[in-house]
């Protein structure tokens, strides 16, 4: 079964009082319409169109960075939701199959959901997604007699016993592309806003004989976000499920309200994941891993037995090999640890490659900027590379090489040699008594003076 998406994504969110497009606000460390691509992902979908309007140069350039195939096109004026709709017509012609109507700013819905639908437009000619709000305020109600829809009636426009319906309009649905399009161009703006709404589509598919049917949903599924209390209540909302569905994967939070994951965060079952730990995007964790309270991981990759904090980060480009072991204070970026390296505190390797069961020793530093470039430290395997070494990029330490504490490495360390690059300790017996004899004078002179 060929479907397309039409991801609505073109208002401005006005309460959301910001500069940046509602659809770009995040919700587990990523757009709103990231989630909305994401659910219609699932199905697999022949074309995915965008239809952009406020910010459209960021909403389509974030468009693309979930999904390079992804189409979008502008909608140069907001004039209501079929008009939007009817923008894609052009990049949606010839194109068989149902097209699916979707928001950016409504980032909760499964695919489960999607596929009910699809699957209810073999009965119907246009399928609508409702559900029961326990508090349905100013919704369109769906008046219906089982999976028939009858109407769509907007709350203005309703009488009170329609009123009391609790049966609400989600905004999404489903029909063959081709007739959508056909209603949309169909729909009229006679209204009090002067627009023109997707709803009146099922109006119009009734009148020429055509069937519409109703799928439910939970009403968590249709959460919208239009203010910013609505977008705390939906990172909630996100993180909730999220911390739920890893548990259910198998996988140990042991505080799990204080775990906060990305939409993209991928866990494998038996990994221990300790308190206050935040996932950022792109952050993949084998089975068996172990991350420890308080770090904080972007754009890494931990391996089964690897362990990691407390109190670590991990950047982009972190790359941790099995059994490795990642201390307390310690900041890796861009650099692939192998097998069984150990990394216990205080340390910084960015731009590097380290050979495994090599050991870095505490406040070791890899100097990989010089203000302009980025340059990379290789280390070689079971290297030992002492506290406080500071190894100044572009340098490599052989295998099985050695450099001394407190050392600044500037040349390459050929294997299994000794590297010691420090000032040689000069030593004054006596010397610090009558230093010290000699400050407290001047301290003693200077409150004297002051008084």
């Amino acid at each position: 079964m060929q479907v397309s998406l039409v991801i609505l994504a073109a208002g401005q969110g006005t309460r959301m009082n910001s500069d940046l497009p509602k659809v770009l606000h995040q919700v587990g460390a990523a757009p709103l319409l990231h989630h909305a691509m994401q659910a219609g992902r699932a199905l697999e979908p022949e074309v995915t169109v965008v239809v952009t309007g406020h910010g459209a140069e960021a909403v389509a350039k974030a468009a693309r960075a979930f999904d390079e195939d992804v189409q979008t096109v502008l909608q140069e004026e907001q004039k209501g939701t079929a008009h939007a709709v009817l923008q894609a017509a052009p990049l949606l012609q010839g194109v068989a199959g149902d097209a699916l109507v979707l928001y950016g700013d409504t980032p909760f819905i499964r695919p489960e959901t999607l596929q009910a639908m699809l699957e209810a437009r073999r009965r119907h000619a246009v399928v609508v997604l409702g559900f029961h709000a326990a508090d349905p305020g100013r919704y369109g109600r769906l008046v219906a007699e089982g999976e028939t829809l009858e109407r769509i009636v907007e709350w203005k426009d309703a009488t009170a016993a329609e009123r009391a319906i609790t049966l609400c309009n989600s905004g999404v649905l489903c029909a063959d592309a081709g007739r959508l399009m056909q209603l949309c161009a169909a729909v009229g703006n006679d209204n009090a806003a002067g627009e023109f709404y997707l709803t009146d589509i099922v109006a119009l598919a009734r009148a020429e004989g055509l069937s519409a049917g109703l799928v439910l949903c939970d009403e968590a599924e249709t959460m919208g976000v239009n203010t910013r209390a609505q977008l705390a209540a939906a990172e909630a909302a996100f993180q909730a499920r999220a911390r739920a569905e890893a548990m259910e994967n198998g996988v140990t939070l042991t505080a799990p309200e204080t775990v906060f994951f990305a939409l993209d965060t991928v866990i494998g079952r038996d990994a221990v994941i300790g308190p206050n730990v935040i996932f950022g995007p792109g952050v993949t964790i084998e089975s068996g891993a172990e991350v420890k309270g308080f770090c904080h991981l972007e754009g890494c990759h931990i391996s089964r037995g690897a362990t990691v904090g407390p109190f670590a980060r991990l950047r982009p480009g972190a790359e941790l090999a099995e059994d490795v072991h990642v201390g307390n204070f310690v900041e890796i970026k861009n650099a692939i640890l192998d097998e069984g390296v150990k990394v216990g505190h205080l340390t910084y390797l960015g731009d590097a490659q380290v050979g495994e069961f090599t050991n870095i020793g505490a406040g070791t530093v890899t100097c990989n900027y010089d203000g302009v470039m980025k340059h990379r430290t290789v280390i070689g395997k079971r290297a030992f590379i002492g506290s406080d070494t500071m190894l100044v990029a572009p340098v490599t330490v052989g295998d099985g090489a050695l450099t001394g504490s407190g050392s600044v490495i500037t040349e390459d360390v050929p294997p299994e040699a000794v590297a010691i690059g420090r000032a040689k300790q000069v030593t004054k017996p006596g010397l610090a008594t009558k230093l010290f004899e000699k400050l407290k004078a001047i301290k003693a002179a200077k409150a004297k003076g002051q008084e």
